[in-house]
């Protein structure tokens, strides 16, 4: 039983990330193809807010002695070396690039880290009140702030406030609320749903960004009270989508299962390759091959690469903050020269 469970969840996480990947691939093309747009709006409707209820549901520890101190760790200290790291970085790809280090204005994918901090530390609030009072309120919450300029990409707080009601009730599910969902019958409703979404935004014509977290309502138009019943369409779509996602997900373990435990160190290390990509003449080359199933590939690679133990080995000092293990990896690379 906990194997199955575990196998469940780590096939989830892989999945997820080869599509964050996958999403960070495709995105210099999604201007002038109208079918890698579609796809783009597809992926990014369901996969960080699953990503984000899943690491809800696994917060359920969050009183146990020494917990605040774990996810400082683990989130906020990677967070700050890789803030200046990809200061760094940036500086080298980007032609004329002057170097910003502002550690309040996460690099961009780094938001994840300290919004997941954010969120673990709403629990110790939130969790003295009713469950439906709760998620309510943070859906409350996620749309009020969407008329607030203020609240931006400043500590991630947009992101931290749109997102927390999927964190909140990955929190409150229970397995067999995931049981439930991957039954055969559901499983074929499921397809169904995600097949008439992906087709419906071919018809559908917004801006891909609503479904980021991070603007405010001015960024897209004149404030008013479509601008929150806009909010609320998203997150229904958000809602019904990553839930039909995770319910297609395999329950045995697979090929890639042992590669979704490896997730957190693809998501911060991709970027390096992101980044290399669109600032060479790789994007430039890649623009007459648009290929889904080159694209594909690519990001499966990518995602394969950097679950590797070589590079868990090699990175490990910086992610898991594990310094001890720094000087085992060198002896293992000399002895093996």
């Amino acid at each position: 039983m906990m194997e199955s469970r575990l196998n469940y969840f780590d096939n989830a996480k892989f999945l997820l990330i080869f599509l964050v990947v996958f999403g960070h691939v495709i995105q210099p093309f999604i201007s002038n193809n109208v079918h890698i747009m579609n796809l783009y709006k597809f992926i990014y409707t369901f996969h960080m807010p699953a990503f984000i209820l899943i690491s809800g549901y696994f917060a359920k520890g969050f009183k146990r002695k020494g917990y605040l101190i774990t996810i400082s760790k683990k989130l906020i200290l990677p967070y700050l070396i890789f803030q200046v790291i990809y200061s760094f970085y940036y500086v080298l790809i980007e032609k004329n690039a002057t170097m910003t280090m502002n550690p309040l204005e996460p690099n961009w994918s780094l938001w994840f880290l300290i919004s997941l901090f954010f969120w673990n530390i709403t629990l110790y609030f939130f969790t003295k009140f009713r469950p439906i009072y709760v998620i309510l309120s943070a859906f409350t919450l996620g749309i009020i702030v969407g008329y607030e300029d203020a609240i931006n990409n400043f500590l991630s707080l947009s992101r931290t406030f749109v997102f927390l009601p999927l964190f909140l009730i990955g929190f409150y599910l229970k397995l067999e609320h995931f049981k439930a969902i991957t039954k055969p019958q559901i499983r074929i409703f499921a397809l169904i749903i995600l097949t008439l979404t992906f087709n419906l935004y071919y018809h559908v014509n917004f801006n891909y960004e609503w479904l980021f977290g991070s603007k405010s309502y001015s960024h897209f138009e004149t404030t008013s009270l479509s601008s929150a019943l806009s909010r609320v369409i998203f997150y229904s779509a958000s809602l019904v989508t990553t839930i039909c996602f995770l319910s297609l997900v395999p329950r045995k373990r697979a090929f890639f299962t042992k590669w979704g435990t490896r997730t957190l160190y693809v998501y911060l290390l991709h970027g390096f390759i992101i980044q290399f990509m669109r600032y060479s003449e790789i994007v430039k080359w890649m623009e007459h091959y648009q290929s889904v199933i080159l694209f594909t590939i690519l990001s499966f690679l990518i995602t394969l690469i950097l679950s590797t133990k070589v590079v868990i080995e090699i990175t490990k000092p910086l992610i898991d903050l594990n310094f001890s293990h720094f000087p085992y990896v060198l002896r293992r690379s000399s002895l093996e020269r």
